[in-house]
């Protein structure tokens, strides 16, 4: 029997899609960069039958391709051209099937979107720290398979910092339930690791235990203009001992960041009346009320400010202030689609390396193509820098993007030069499978290929992403 009557004497009707126009928004990616063929798209609604799709495919020899929000930035969750693909959303797996608030734990399904997750722990007076711009859309089984960073890595840390246990239907349709909610566990190895941050490559992560946290009573948001990439640096260092672990945020924002905001998104504004180089997004949160942490916030910056590291600095009164504040930070990210074409680069170094890298990148691209706007912005408290570059003032979008090639190459060369990585957060996918070959040991891609081959010996699991 063909494969498509198998799935359908499986699913419903309506999880079961082969038309092209009810296809097509999963045949490619967000950004529009890729675009795939698949002989239909499948959308389980159980565990079970997610193992079901996978053993079929298995013995099929159909490819997987694993698919959340399709909010990712690297090409990993759209399939390949050649059609003898399914994609399996995992959108209709969407339950939060358990809230432990006294263990600080929420069971949630891959199909959860992460918004739907950080609520459900509020309405459990707890917190879900994980939050970046796509929180409204992107799901917990693309932020798993991607180690998701976001905004509050400085406290809380990435998504596999946040992850006690998952399940996982295996290349073959068997499924693993390693869902436990345990925060020591020394029983052998820690297979949960294996599956985050592999992009599907290596199995479909189906539900996973998270880790949950205090609810934050009381915060202190704070834009601030400071003299140099330096004095960022080094107020990052002050802010942290001044708070404990109370720094939450410490965001990069560039001046011609906030001018294409202020130009291209309704809504965003300029906090100073006169313009600066370098703007600092910060917030510090405590669990207590009446904890005092705006007095901290403003004590630290009055300092800075004394011994110029800070030249300018507001400090929301309530939360709508603390909102106008955060849109701008979110506005700065949706304004590079109204400028034109952008190569975008998704770069970590250590944090002492971060004014380095940015001067040195900065001058290569520059030098390499003369007019290009260099659009540097992202988590500082973590050294991930959103390094992103926008096409000079009258050339064309094509001619731009026809540099991406030896622009990745100039800006990933310093990277490297500075012990830092080529992909933070975004994940290699099919962007940048090849080239991290440039940049890591080679026995690090020998391990990681005798593992899938271990796991996925038929290579039927998203093939031709990371590796």
């Amino acid at each position: 029997m063909p494969l498509l009557e198998r799935l359908a004497e499986i699913l419903e009707p309506s999880d079961l899609l082969t038309a092209a126009g009810d296809t097509a928004p999963y045949l490619t990616d967000w950004r529009k960069l890729y675009h795939g063929e698949a002989l239909a798209v499948v959308r389980p609604r159980s565990t079970e039958q997610v193992s079901r799709v996978v053993a079929l495919a298995a013995e099929a020899g159909v490819s997987i391709v694993p698919q959340g929000g399709n909010t990712g930035l690297a090409g990993a969750a759209t399939p390949r051209s050649n059609g003898n693909n399914l994609v399996l959303s995992l959108e209709r797996m969407n339950k939060i099937r358990a809230l432990d608030a006294a263990n600080y734990t929420i069971t949630v399904e891959a199909g959860c979107i992460l918004q739907q997750v950080q609520e459900a722990a509020t309405q459990a007076d707890r917190h879900f720290p994980l939050s970046l711009a796509a929180e409204g859309s992107c799901r917990i089984g693309g932020n798993l398979s991607t180690n998701a960073g976001g905004i509050a890595v400085l406290r809380y840390g990435n998504m596999r910092d946040l992850t006690l246990g998952l399940e996982v239907v295996l290349p073959d349709g068997r499924i693993w339930n390693g869902l436990r909610a345990l925060r020591k566990d020394s029983a052998g190895y820690d297979l949960k690791h294996l599956f985050i941050g592999a992009e599907g490559t290596l199995g479909v992560i189906t539900a996973a235990v998270l880790k949950l946290f205090p609810r934050p009573r009381e915060r202190a948001s704070a834009f601030v203009a400071v003299a140099s990439l330096d004095a960022a640096l080094a107020l990052l260092g002050r802010m942290r001992a001044a708070s404990g672990d109370g720094l939450t945020s410490f965001e990069m924002i560039p001046r011609v960041a906030l001018e294409k905001a202020i130009a291209h998104v309704p809504g965003s504004f300029d906090p100073f009346p006169d313009p600066h180089d370098a703007y600092l997004l910060i917030e510090m949160t405590s669990s207590r009320e009446n904890s005092g942490i705006t007095a901290v916030a403003e004590e630290a910056l009055a300092a800075a400010m004394e011994d110029g590291l800070v030249r300018e600095a507001t400090i929301a009164q309530n939360e709508t202030q603390a909102a106008a504040l955060w849109f701008l930070r979110e506005a700065v990210v949706e304004a590079q689609r109204a400028v034109g074409a952008s190569i975008k680069h998704d770069v970590v170094v250590p944090l002492s390396a971060v004014p380095a890298f940015i001067r040195e990148a900065t001058a290569a691209v520059e030098a390499a193509v003369p007019g290009i706007v260099v659009y540097a912005f992202g988590h500082l408290g973590d050294g991930n820098v959103h390094f992103n570059l926008l096409q000079p003032p009258g050339m064309k979008p094509e001619a731009f993007l026809a540099e991406m090639g030896r622009l990745n190459r100039l800006v990933h060369d310093v990277s490297a030069r500075h012990h830092g990585s080529i992909s933070a957060e975004h994940g290699l996918g099919q962007l940048r499978n090849k080239e991290v070959r440039l940049y890591k040991p080679a026995i690090e891609f020998e391990l990681m290929e005798r593992i899938k081959l271990a796991i996925d010996p038929k290579g039927i699991m998203n093939p031709g992403k990371v590796l």
